[in-house]
């Protein structure tokens, strides 16, 4: 229908151009369904009209594979907005994430191969649209039915009824009965799970226990949450025909998501210092009790080192410690990361750190054999400018005017409020520090730039790179070539990741939770 030749393989451009033309095509559509609910059917609860600024947050954060809400989705969305429009991006985006971490690996590998046995095309990725399909018809609808299945199972509504009315424990005056959304929740939960959407059919998210009843759906969500990032990274070496280079990516990613774990769980299990004197033992506000503070905080960290964004427990009521290493998981957003996006951070830091060891060495930088040129490194250092040129800039400009800001915090809480809204927008991950009033304009808009800005051109640039290294002339390895399947090159990585992390954002951190914590120990 839309004439794509499924023979005809794409550059870098093509392939961008036709994933870029997808997603804006139903990203539009959304938007307005999302404008026109009230008029079309399945709408049972009769929910009105999302205004234009926040229908366009929406189909744009959802468009981004970020599911950022500025709105609470049983009360503002119909069950068609939230099947027709939310769901169809929730399987659309990280399929479209998955395909352009492969086109690179193929791109980096020489160019796309017809076959395992075939010469590999030098500038060709592959096709877009025949990628998508493969993505969403071996992978995600099939991961999802079994989900879906299994947290209905475990209680978790899937039905088109309208609301259900209960009669309230102890009726007052001012009410007797509560009404209670239903909806087809447990497929919405199944992808936003698998394909790290975030977002949620209900406000509190899998904090509430219509969307997470049980131990056991709060284990397969968690599950979930990881595990197409981690198959992804496993299958990258053998993509590359590199499968050694699965031990480099698990292993570092591994390494540092275990140290953001105990630092988040050490952080959680310790009392809050804003509370100690009317209570004792660990953090748990802004958590459920039934899932304590031990669960709550893996996923926590588990949420912002990939793109999900989900949330059992209320991220704004973290202990200092907490937030700041959400922020830091957010803030490096490769360890194991969003579907397909994070894989290509993790690449494009690989690349940075093969370019600085070549530098050390006094040797021109290469990756197997094909070197990195000018036109590359510039790509790179753009990759590197941008996330604090986005985050940082527009936190600077809110905050220089506060009647834009809208948080219910001053100091230092209120900075981390305003950094952790756009941190989450650019790195796709959708959580907040929830009590900042973030449906006006100013916050809607702004966080489309942020939106747009940190899923594309983290896809465009490095399509760019990996096509323009096919291109390359190869060189034969010797015993002199770069080895970045040993653990000396490991070790460059996470140094490279952690001091590019800890240069460009420490100094917010300092204003944010550091200040906060810093604060609280002194007992103000």
């Amino acid at each position: 229908l839309v004439g794509s030749q499924p023979n005809a393989l794409m550059g870098w451009r093509s392939y961008f151009v036709a994933l870029l033309t997808f997603n804006l095509l139903l990203g539009a559509f959304a938007c307005v369904v999302f404008m026109t609910q009230t008029w079309l059917p399945l709408n049972p609860d009769g929910v009105p009209n999302m205004s234009w600024d926040l229908a366009l947050h929406t189909a744009v954060s959802f468009m981004t594979n970020t599911n950022q809400q500025h709105y609470s989705g049983q009360a503002q969305l119909s069950h068609l907005s939230q099947t027709l429009a939310i769901v169809t991006l929730q399987f659309v985006t990280p399929a479209t994430g998955l395909v352009a971490a492969v086109a690179m690996l193929r791109g980096l590998r020489g160019g796309y191969r017809a076959d395992v046995d075939a010469e590999p095309e030098a500038g060709k990725l592959g096709h877009f649209h025949v990628d998508l399909i493969r993505s969403l018809t071996r992978i995600f609808l099939p991961l999802a039915l079994v989900l879906a299945t299994l947290l209905s199972w475990q209680g978790v509504p899937a039905s088109y009824q309208a609301a259900a009315t209960a009669d309230i424990v102890e009726p007052n005056a001012a009410m007797a009965q509560q009404s209670i959304p239903l909806g087809p929740v447990a497929p919405m939960v199944a992808i936003k799970q698998l394909g790290t959407n975030g977002g949620g059919w209900y406000g509190p998210n899998s904090a509430t226990p219509l969307e997470n009843p049980t131990p056991t759906s709060n284990v397969l969500q968690t599950i979930a949450i990881l595990l197409i990032p981690m198959a992804l990274a496993m299958a990258a070496g053998p993509l590359l025909g590199r499968p050694r280079i699965s031990y480099l990516i698990v292993g570092v990613m591994t390494l540092l998501s275990a140290s953001l774990i105990t630092l988040v769980v050490s952080s959680e299990i310790a009392p809050n210092a804003a509370t100690a004197e009317l209570s004792v033992g660990p953090n748990l506000e802004g958590k459920e009790v039934r899932n304590g503070p031990v669960m709550s905080a893996l996923w926590a960290t588990f949420t912002t080192q990939t793109s999900n964004g989900s949330v059992n427990a209320m991220h704004d009521s973290l202990n200092p410690m907490g937030g700041a290493v959400a922020l830091t998981g957010m803030f490096i957003n490769s360890i194991w990361g969003g579907v397909g996006v994070g894989l290509i951070g993790f690449l494009i830091f690989l690349l940075i750190a093969v370019f600085l060891a070549g530098l050390m060495v006094g040797r021109t930088p290469e990756l197997f054999g094909r070197k990195l040129d000018i036109p590359i490194i510039q790509g790179l250092a753009a990759l590197v400018i941008l996330p604090p040129l986005v985050i940082l800039g527009l936190s600077a400009i809110t905050l220089a005017f506060p009647s834009l800001t809208g948080n219910s915090n001053p100091g230092f809480h209120g900075i981390s409020q305003v950094v952790y809204e756009y941190t989450s927008a650019f790195a796709n991950n959708g959580s907040g520090f929830e009590g900042l009033g973030d449906d006006t304009p100013w916050w809607n808009l702004s966080c489309v730039l942020a939106l747009l800005l940190g899923r594309y051109l983290p896809i465009a640039i490095p399509l760019f790179i990996a096509a323009r290294l096919s291109m390359q002339r190869q060189a034969p390895e010797t015993v002199a070539s770069l080895r970045i399947d040993t653990g000396l090159f490991a070790a460059v990585l996470v140094s490279v990741i952690c001091l590019l992390t800890l240069l460009t954002f420490f100094p917010v951190l300092i204003l944010g939770p550091v200040g906060e914590s810093l604060l609280l120990a002194t007992g103000q």
